[in-house]
């Protein structure tokens, strides 16, 4: 066979395992899940009704889903940011030769090895004494906290693996022009880090509008449905009152909503990307 051959093929036999996964634990569930929202199993879980759009106009005339809702874009604007800029600020510290810098990774790193449901009961027990938790005022806050404190250290790793690309002849070119070490990671560090933050920010986001161990651990969505977001409403709906029609529609709108918060952050980093001119 001629060598365009296999240039041209071959590659994608590499994507078939990938594409098998996504098949099948993406594409095949979602596509379920979507039928599901048309169908109502309030009545009968064996035997599932059909009601067109009656689960939209139901979810979006709760207002319970719009607190729900509320709550999630809160705690993805209260998390996000600081995923985004902290991890960012702590790997160019430690991207450097210090006695011990190894020792300061590893105890940053440490809570991401931790699970998230032993972390969770964790600071429970250490709110426990600021009744944090029990106050609709603090409650959601409280759990931001831990989800910033879990995630500091594996977006500190994702930016120091980028970190090794920036080319050092341009720092050392900032430095020759008078550049303060602030300024050289301004002008140098961060535009070639634009894929990085990229990076950071869609997941995060991802991750901060999926939150649900956290809250399922610490607080269960109270007090007052204070804390509770939407794929916890989701899971209430759909585990604990059997309303797998209603939990779906919930399910496809929280899809919309990622997908529309996952192409503004491309859109809006890549303005901001290195171009090299």
């Amino acid at each position: 066979m001629p060598k365009n051959y296999y240039k041209t093929f071959v590659p994608y036999l590499f994507l078939i395992p990938a594409g098998v996964i996504l098949v099948f634990f993406f594409f095949i569930p979602f596509f379920e899940s979507f039928l599901l929202s048309f169908k109502s199993y309030r009545h009968d879980i064996y035997n599932p009704e059909w009601v067109g759009l009656d689960n939209y106009t139901s979810l979006f005339n709760a207002p319970i889903f719009w607190k729900t809702l509320l709550n999630t874009f809160i705690y993805v604007l209260g998390v996000v940011p600081l995923l985004v800029v902290l991890p960012l600020i702590i790997a160019i510290i430690v991207n450097r030769k210090l006695v011990g810098i190894n020792i300061f990774r590893t105890i940053i790193y440490i809570p991401v090895i931790v699970s998230l449901v032993v972390a969770g009961i964790a600071w429970k027990w250490v709110y426990a004494s600021t009744g944090w938790l029990t106050n609709p005022d603090t409650a959601l806050y409280a759990v931001m906290f831990v989800t910033i404190w879990k995630g500091l250290g594996y977006y500190m790793v994702v930016y120091l693996a980028y970190l090794t690309t920036v080319p050092k002849d341009l720092w050392e070119a900032a430095e020759i022009d008078g550049a303060t070490s602030i300024q050289k990671h301004l002008a140098v560090t961060v535009p070639h880090l634009m894929p990085a933050i990229t990076l950071v920010s869609i997941i995060s986001s991802i991750s901060a509008m999926k939150v649900f161990v956290e809250i399922y651990v610490m607080t269960k969505g109270g007090p007052l449905n204070s804390s509770k977001t939407i794929v916890y409403y989701i899971y209430q709906r759909a585990f604990e009152n059997l309303d797998l029609g209603y939990a779906s529609a919930a399910g496809v709108v929280l899809l919309v909503i990622i997908m529309v918060i996952s192409i503004f952050n491309v859109k809006f980093f890549e303005k901001g990307s290195y171009s090299g001119q």
